[in-house]
């Protein structure tokens, strides 16, 4: 079954800035969408930490907000977001956070 790639857009709160109050009410919304997804979630991933881009000039630059990914079985592209409804990163409804959702498909073939 096709796997995808669920990265998370949008400048997250760390945990360890976070009180043990507002950590658990976070913690327990995952957690609810996990039970939900069951076992079409492959890898719930992790959130990433300091980053940077790397140009093909050889110069640096900003790398997008990105702050963490998760990755799900789904038959299809549409499949796989409607796996994403109810996602706690999509809880607040300001248009302050985002999940691109991308196929993994397998490398090509180098013989």
């Amino acid at each position: 079954m096709p796997r995808y790639m669920y990265l998370y857009k949008g400048e997250a709160t760390p945990a360890d800035q976070m009180s043990d109050e507002q950590r658990n009410q976070v913690m327990g919304k995952w957690a609810a969408w996990m039970e939900k997804t069951g076992p079409a979630l492959v890898d719930w991933g992790n959130p990433f930490g300091e980053s940077t881009s790397v140009i093909d000039d050889g110069s640096t630059g900003r790398p997008s907000a990105m702050s963490g990914f998760s990755i799900v079985e789904a038959p299809d592209l549409a499949g796989a977001k409607t796996l994403a409804e109810g996602h706690p990163y999509l809880s607040e409804g300001k248009g302050d956070f985002a999940i691109d959702i991308v196929e993994l498909v397998p490398p090509p073939s180098m013989g």
